[in-house]
């Protein structure tokens, strides 16, 4: 399966949308989940071959020419025109895929597999709060348009500086608080900065779902407010680390289920 760029636009210096549409994707079901994803393969420069190819073909290839993967949220799906709309986070010519975004024009294939997912705000909780930086944050936007009429929902985002703030839609009782890295004093500042927002916020009431998702370190700080001061309920909680600071994504990937695994022990 592979999508087809019809049009992309720079929603802040660090976020660009890309429309993927075409015959490539007529067999796309629908997503299940508000956040649902897809895995996209971008291709190392000089690769030799284009989507759509198949996946069986260059895994006997040598390492610097065989795709690689990464997973991006579905920032929304029209059924009807067969478009995907992705978001990147693009930091000029670093990484694979932002590189890619960043240059991506009409008629330009990108090949992908999926959908899946695992979340969406659960209907019976009686608050949401989704916590997050600029990688999560077609997540959270996603997320905060499937929200029941009036539900209330807080979501805390992380961005660079106020041109990286974007506004946010939704159905439900929604408070968003944007946080700046400018502003943080040091990296330790700048790993509480999430946690320091979300120990601020006011108490939801009742049954809380949380959706913490981002820089894994920025994440753990802000599970280990949740659990300290009981905010969400155990059972609602998705915490998912994307990336690390510091890292590579190919060092990233090779340690993450370590540090996932660390982590879920920690907060037990």
């Amino acid at each position: 399966m592979y999508g087809t760029v019809v049009r992309t636009e720079h929603l802040t210096p660090h976020l660009v949308r890309v429309v993927l549409g075409g015959d490539g994707l007529a067999d796309f079901r629908d997503p299940e989940f508000a956040d649902s994803y897809v895995n996209a393969f971008f291709l190392p420069p000089d690769a030799g071959y284009q989507p759509p190819f198949e996946d069986e073909a260059t895994r006997d290839l040598p390492r610097d020419q065989r795709p690689y993967p990464r997973r991006y949220t579905i920032r929304s799906w029209d059924g009807e025109r067969r478009e995907m709309t992705i978001d990147f986070v693009v930091h000029g010519e670093v990484g694979y895929a932002g590189r890619w975004a960043l240059h991506a024009r009409p008629g330009d294939r990108l090949q992908l597999r999926g959908p899946a997912g695992d979340y969406s705000p659960p209907t019976d909780a009686d608050g949401v709060l989704l916590v997050g930086d600029e990688s999560a944050l077609p997540a959270i936007a996603a997320c905060v348009e499937h929200l029941g009429q009036g539900t209330p929902a807080q979501a805390v985002i992380e961005v660079e500086d106020a041109a990286g703030e974007v506004e946010l839609s939704s159905p439900g009782d929604l408070d968003v608080r944007f946080v700046h890295r400018a502003d943080a004093a040091d990296e330790e500042a700048l790993t509480r900065l999430l946690a320091d927002a979300v120990r601020a916020l006011p108490r939801l009431d009742g049954v809380v779902s949380a959706f913490v998702h981002g820089e894994a370190e920025s994440i753990r700080a802000v599970g280990h407010a949740l659990r300290d001061e009981a905010r969400a309920s155990r059972e609602h909680v998705s915490i998912s680390p994307y990336w690390r600071r510091g890292l590579t994504d190919e060092q990233w990937r090779a340690v993450k289920g370590d540090w996932v695994r660390g982590l879920q022990a920690e907060l037990a």
